[in-house]
């Protein structure tokens, strides 16, 4: 795969040592002009499946970018969009020519409208709300129009700014409630004051975010969003690093995170939570969940909060961050639709609470192993010593050493990592052969294969995945399906990313570049194909065991992304499925039985079939009793799932004895970690069924080996 990248390199670099141009041409102030040419050049001419700069591209391009910076249509007008659309077909012609007057005019009356909309909301926030009004809100902006004048634009942010204002008005409203029942001799504060009070913390919401980020991108910052929204066309995982973001990029990858813990992504409107490090602050917490969305920011030195609704996620980033010791309220939306305040003391988090850690598990006299990885993460400059196989396989010996009859390998919500790392990891549970199929364009495909014939772990295999699995999860489990090597649980497929990204310094691509650091791109340079010869791209992997989860009905996959690379499938490579002595064909029907008639996972479904109705519920009433009936019926409806975390399995979970000799001169509060994991195991009813499957391979162990034997 090295060599690949390097021919890649190569072949750009002298593609451009070809070209007719030189940087020395270009000065400091054409910097974006350059920085276009060198960007379509590499997407051109390494991108697995290159784009025609065309007029659909153009169009595309248009529509996602204005979509970019105005999402909510609060800033624009109907008579910008038509002074644009002069543009509309014609962007493609500009980058060929690395021409930027699509940016600039856009940029420029963009400028124009924040300062407008500045004395707009001032205005609206000048004067109170009427909460009585039978009014409603719609959040489905997609549907919504442009306005055609400044009165229209008034009344929008009017709406969107009573809708920002009302969750602060309930807060006030119960914090004076609650005082009165603490004290009755408290005189509560009129609805007038509350309202003021309310409008107040709103407007400096909104003062902190146009003072501390609007005003502080510079034009470059700006520039940057354009050439993502470029890139972003040719598939959702090709992006630009703008030299701050790269600069963020090194130092997430150097092993750190300071702050609460929590990778975020933006999702419409919404800074929403995708993933929670283990042992991080977050996590410690016990009270923030992937999916829940972030709506507040409060510093603990600060009287209000900042609503970061329509934020973009770096500048929301920017608040939730922060130095260790530090303590930040986040007022989160759960998906069930109940809000609450949640205060977390920011900590370092390092990145080796995310590596493999395994326990072992007891039931009816029989023992096994459960291995979580939350990655396939590798440090490729001490690759031997920091790599999740080489882990994996550590964690293997020393639950061998336990005697254990069978072992789950959980791979949910692992969104992948090093394509080396799985190889070499898949290799742990079979003999040799090939894992993974590589293509990139115009060329013969690599297969990839383990070499080593020693195994790690030839027992009964389970594992686990969701719809957020990806990648290496994908590859992993893709390959001992194929081998009939596992049994796979999880979802109806996992999220169907079948790509293959490099990152490439953009410096590198020019010699005497002296118009500054362009930054990096993260470039789709292949596809990987099952050995089956199809593809994971968009359709995932199927489970041998389907069940429904809390993402069984949310978008969240690759098939729900812009831009997506298509399915296709190639020849399948030469491999022999595993010979083994377990029935694996009775084993899965066993499963499937137990599944349909699970009480804890028809619950589930239940659960994830409300939360999605809950989220496509986009009108929203500004009439205050009406959003308090709304929030009381969401928790009324909400307490016919608290069993879900009421459920308990028969499975006891205990550390390694390797591990329980750390115990007692650690300082990094590893048992408490790992007894917090051990509780959350004993409520999972996934791996209670791994179990299960596994003592029904292991059962089927002696019957399938004398069958064998007299058969042969």
């Amino acid at each position: 795969m090295k060599r690949k990248y390097i021919v890649l390199l190569l072949s750009i670099l002298l593609a451009f040592g070809s070209c007719s141009f030189t940087t020395k041409k270009f000065s400091n102030p054409d910097k974006d002009k350059l920085l276009i040419q060198v960007i379509t050049f590499v997407l051109q001419q390494g991108h697995f499946n290159p784009k025609e700069f065309d007029d659909n591209f153009s169009e595309n391009l248009f529509d996602n970018y204005l979509e970019v910076l105005d999402p909510v249509k609060r800033y624009f007008y109907e008579s910008d969009i038509k002074d644009f659309e002069k543009y509309k077909y014609t962007i493609d012609d500009q980058l060929k020519a690395t021409d930027i007057t699509f940016f600039n005019v856009v940029h420029e009356r963009m400028l124009k409208r924040f300062a407008e909309v500045k004395e707009i909301y001032q205005e609206v926030l000048s004067e109170p709300f009427d909460y009585s009004t039978d009014e409603n809100f719609d959040t489905d902006y997609e549907l919504t129009p442009y306005v055609k004048n400044r009165k229209e634009m008034k009344e929008r942010w009017r709406q969107q700014l009573k809708f920002s204002t009302l969750s602060n008005y309930d807060d006030l409203y119960n914090q004076e409630r609650r005082t009165k029942e603490r004290d009755p001799s408290y005189v509560m504060k009129t609805e007038a004051q509350i309202e003021k009070e309310a409008r107040e913390s709103t407007l400096k919401s909104i003062n902190v975010y146009f003072n501390d980020n609007i005003d502080d991108f510079e034009r470059e910052d700006w520039f940057a969003i354009y050439v993502n929204t470029i890139v972003e066309e040719f598939d959702p995982h090709t992006y630009y690093l703008a030299p701050k973001s790269k600069e963020d990029f090194d130092q997430r990858m150097s092993g750190k995170l300071e702050g609460i813990g929590a990778r975020l992504q933006k999702r419409m409107d919404y800074i929403k939570i995708v993933e929670l490090i283990s042992g991080g602050p977050a996590w410690r917490s016990k009270e923030l969940e992937v999916e829940d969305v972030i709506l507040k920011v409060k510093q603990e030195n600060e009287e209000f909060p900042v609503n970061i609704v329509g934020m973009r996620i770096n500048d929301a980033i920017k608040y939730i961050k922060g130095p260790k010791g530090t303590k930040v309220t986040l007022t989160i939306k759960k998906v069930d639709g109940t809000i609450r305040d949640v205060t977390i003391t920011r900590d370092v988090v390092e990145l080796e609470e995310t590596y493999a850690k395994s326990s072992v598990i007891k039931r009816n006299n029989m023992t096994f192993g459960i291995i979580d990885l939350p990655s396939f993460y590798v440090d490729f400059n001490d690759y031997k010593n920091i790599n999740a196989a080489k882990d994996v396989k550590t964690e293997i010996e020393r639950l061998k050493a336990e005697g254990i009859d069978g072992l789950v390998l959980d791979l949910r919500n692992n969104g992948g990592g090093s394509l080396p790392t799985v190889v070499e990891m898949a290799g742990l549970f079979i003999k040799d052969g090939p894992i993974v199929q590589v293509r990139s364009t115009g060329e013969s495909k690599e297969v990839l294969k383990d070499r080593d014939s020693s195994i790690s772990w030839d027992g009964p295999l389970v594992i686990l995945v969701n719809e957020i699995s990806a990648s290496a999860s994908e590859i992993l489990a893709a390959a001992m399906q194929d081998y009939k090597r596992a049994i796979v649980i999880g979802g109806k497929q996992t999220y169907g990313k079948g790509t293959v990204q490099n990152v490439i310094n953009l410096n590198n691509m020019l010699r005497n570049n002296t118009s500054g650091d362009l930054g990096a791109l993260a470039l789709t340079t292949q596809k990987y194909y099952r050995i089956n010869g199809g593809s994971v791209q968009l359709e995932g992997v199927k489970s041998d065991v389907n069940v429904p989860g809390k993402f069984s009905f949310i978008e969240v996959g690759e098939k729900d992304k812009e831009n997506a690379l298509p399915w296709d499938e190639i020849d399948a490579a030469v491999y022999t499925p595993w010979d083994n002595y377990f029935d694996y064909t009775t084993a899965i029907k066993k499963s499937k039985e137990r599944m349909s008639n699970n009480p804890q996972l028809k619950l589930i479904e239940d659960n994830a079939r409300w939360v999605k109705n809950k989220i496509d519920e986009t009108i929203v009433p500004l009439n205050y009793n009406k959003y308090k009936a709304g929030l009381k019926l969401n928790e009324e409806e909400a307490k016919q799932f608290e069993a879900l975390s009421n459920y308990k399995t028969n499975l006891t979970f205990d550390s390694t004895s390797y591990e329980k000799t750390l115990f007692t001169k650690d300082t990094t509060d590893l048992k408490e970690k790992r007894m917090r994991w051990h509780e959350s195991l004993t409520h999972d009813v996934y791996v209670e069924e791994a179990v299960n499957v596994l003592e029904d391979l292991r059962a089927s162990y002696p019957i399938k080996k004398v069958a064998r034997a007299v058969k042969n």
